[in-house]
């Protein structure tokens, strides 16, 4: 399949990262800067241009394309860049969003802006940090199998219980697989005999029972067991959305709001939630506020480093848990060396629900590890499956090096996989594989 995607910045070069080993993926950026390191850097072709001009989206082959991705950070160019290309070709077209406006304009009017698909990224970001709040120590939340399965990742702490002890001596969960450790920022596959020291990260994939019971051993013990008592920090389209959220799983979250006006908005929009209109960098009032014994502390601001502040003051005056959206993914690991529990990147976000859209038919549904170095994806097993049929110990020898099969739901059931548990076709099986594999394991399932 030939695929344009118009911006080069984070979300659109993962999503060509991610297709380019499968498809035929042709770039468009205004920044010869961007265009000139996606090219040198990676086997695909960029062209600077504007991507809301069909002069320039026809030299890069739409009229022979079948899918056109609009990735910019802008809102209406990359819609504008949607109806243009539809003016020329039948492109199915994909448009990345941060307004929830133009989400509920386009869910109302079928075809609307000429937009075939289209990805809410602040109500992706919230979905995921409402996920990570949910389990305890998380830095990574996933659900698969219609949420019958839990993928999940945790930094190990010097004083956990699984700290100096091998795969195997840690595996004492029924229904969980351990699937990979981050060691130094490289995944690696867990083994039996692998050890997990302090620092490397476990990525765990099970029932969301057994994913919870396993955050026990790996949280401090300060860490809540059910964050009830949460404050977000900063009303911006993430925060409203992460606090809705929050009230339909029946949670009465506090909102830190400076501007009197944004905040009068989400007080009138958000029955549950207590609106408080202060600046939350001010120490005095996060402690009279008892901000020092929240749960879980969300900071949402449209800043970077005014969450990795309110984060590091909320973490020093006793908060349990810190969460921040990190605009920037580079900063994504520097907040965390720093102490904050768990960074939120919008654009890792974005990219995993394009990814997965462009991949639909073969993939149900995948998360994107360590800058792409792995992926956990869900696929539905059919009759000519190299897995179906057999039992695992069997099939598995097909497959490449790099695969752990860690779940299969079957019929609205949780399945253990074993090495003698035969896959049936019509099971959905929730696979973690190496980058470097994914092709050769892809077209062997």
């Amino acid at each position: 399949m030939r695929v344009i995607i118009v911006g080069a910045g984070e979300v659109g070069s993962n999503i060509a990262a991610s297709l380019a080993g499968d498809h035929d993926v042709i770039v468009i950026d205004v920044d010869p800067e961007k265009v000139e390191e996606l090219t040198y850097t990676s086997d695909i072709l960029a062209i600077e241009g504007d991507g809301t001009s069909l002069e320039t989206l026809e030299d890069a082959g739409l009229r022979e394309s079948e899918m056109l991705i609009a990735s910019t950070d802008v809102d209406e160019t990359n819609l504008v860049t949607c109806g243009t290309a539809k003016t020329a070709s039948d492109v199915f077209t994909i448009a990345r969003v941060r307004s929830a406006n133009f989400l509920d304009t386009w869910a109302q009017s079928d075809g609307a802006f000429g937009v075939d698909f289209m990805v809410s990224t602040d109500l992706l970001t919230a979905n995921d940090i409402v996920r990570v709040v949910g389990v305890p120590a998380a830095v990574d939340v996933e659900l698969f199998a219609g949420g019958l399965v839990q993928m999940a990742e945790f930094e190990v702490a010097g004083d956990s219980e699984i700290a100096g002890r091998t795969v195997e001596e840690a595996d004492q969960f029924e229904a969980l697989t351990f699937a990979a450790l981050v060691q130094d920022g490289e995944v690696v596959i867990a083994q039996g005999q692998t050890p997990i020291e302090a620092g490397n990260r476990v990525i765990v994939i099970g029932s969301l029972a057994s994913v919870h019971a396993f955050s026990r051993t790996v949280a401090p013990a300060a860490t809540p067991d059910d964050a009830r008592d949460i404050v977000i920090v900063g009303g911006s389209n993430i925060g409203y959305h992460t606090a809705k959220l929050l009230e339909e799983r029946g949670i009465e979250p506090r909102l830190i709001e400076q501007d009197s006006e944004r905040g009068r908005q989400l007080a009138e929009s958000l029955p549950k939630t207590i609106v408080l209109e202060h600046d939350a960098t001010n120490v005095e009032f996060l402690a009279g506020e008892r901000v020092d014994r929240a749960d879980a502390v969300i900071a949402v601001t449209d800043s970077d480093e005014k969450n990795l502040l309110v984060s590091l003051l909320a973490k020093n005056i006793g908060a349990r848990r810190t969460v921040a959206v990190v605009e920037q993914g580079d900063y994504a690991s520097l907040f965390e060396a720093v102490g904050i529990d768990a960074a939120v990147n919008p654009r890792k976000a974005t990219a995993e629900e394009i990814v997965r859209f462009t991949r639909e038919g073969q993939i149900e549904n995948l998360s994107l590890i360590e800058d792409r170095q792995a992926e956990v994806l869900e696929i539905e097993v059919d009759t000519e499956s190299t897995l179906a049929g057999r039992p695992i110990r069997e099939s598995v020898r097909a497959l490449p090096a790099g695969v752990v099969i860690g779940a299969i739901a079957r019929d609205h059931d949780l399945v253990v996989p074993r090495g003698d548990t035969v896959i049936k076709p019509g099971d959905h099986v929730v696979l973690f594989v190496s980058a470097d594999t994914l092709t050769a394991v892809m077209n062997a399932i």
